[in-house]
């Protein structure tokens, strides 16, 4: 081989060798309400730089306990399971004191309605128990406006105010620890419907909207999540 083609090679071996040191592996978390795969596995196909892995409910758990940390970066759960046992909040736990990412995507606060702790790892809680002065609302086919509260926030970085048709959540607790990055001012939400926060070494981020395509196909939600992910897995 001549000497220019093979310094051609070795330099192409080590750009492929860059671009695979940089690119992030995620886990995404489903399982415990429908939703259309296709159309939302299409959105994480859109993110360039990003490869992801599906765990699905009821095994999903368990494998964040026994996976090996060093082969992802960050979990995104979109997953709404009703129950967790003690073994299975140990992987939360371990995700935690790895300073693992986490990104809760809209139900997922809707999770373990039995689980106080759950709600300081979202930084925030659905509560669906009936008839109380607590108790959380929710709307389908909504429009609304979603405001961006800190613009040059990693997360919401080069991302303005957009309208979105979505679902909305009302009556949903917040933990007065997070920070708020996203807000509306439609009568049947919650005022802040995204937030960051730290719980142990791990950084988290949650995003209200996320119902169904209309959120999923919206440019500016699609950026959101990609920056969140970016965001918690500290690269």
């Amino acid at each position: 081989m001549k000497p220019n083609k093979l310094l051609i090679l070795i330099f192409l071996i080590l750009v492929s060798f860059s671009v695979s040191a940089q690119k992030l592996n995620i886990l995404v978390v489903t399982g415990g309400h429908d939703f259309d795969r296709k159309l939302f596995f299409e959105m994480f196909d859109t993110f360039q730089g990003i490869s992801y892995t599906e765990f699905q409910h009821p095994e999903a758990n368990l494998r964040l306990g026994s996976i090996d940390p060093k082969t992802f970066d960050a979990v995104v759960f979109y997953d709404m399971p009703k129950t967790i046992s003690e073994t299975e909040k140990k992987s939360y736990y371990k995700l935690l004191k790895l300073g693992k990412g986490l990104v809760f995507l809209h139900h997922s606060q809707c999770s373990y309605q039995d689980w106080d702790e759950y709600k300081t790892i979202v930084g925030g809680k659905y509560h669906e128990e009936k008839n109380t002065p607590q108790t959380s609302t929710y709307q389908h086919d909504v429009t609304f406006t979603v405001k961006i509260s800190d613009s040059k926030h990693p997360v919401t970085k080069g991302i303005q105010d957009f309208e979105i048709l979505d679902e909305v959540y009302g009556n949903t607790e917040v933990l007065p620890g997070v920070t708020p990055l996203l807000t509306t001012d439609h009568p049947q939400s919650s005022k802040i419907i995204g937030w960051t926060h730290q719980k142990e070494n791990s950084r988290i981020v949650y995003i209200q909207p996320g119902h169904d395509k209309n959120g999923w196909l919206n440019p500016n939600y699609q950026n959101l999540v990609r920056q969140a992910i970016s965001y918690v897995s500290k690269k």
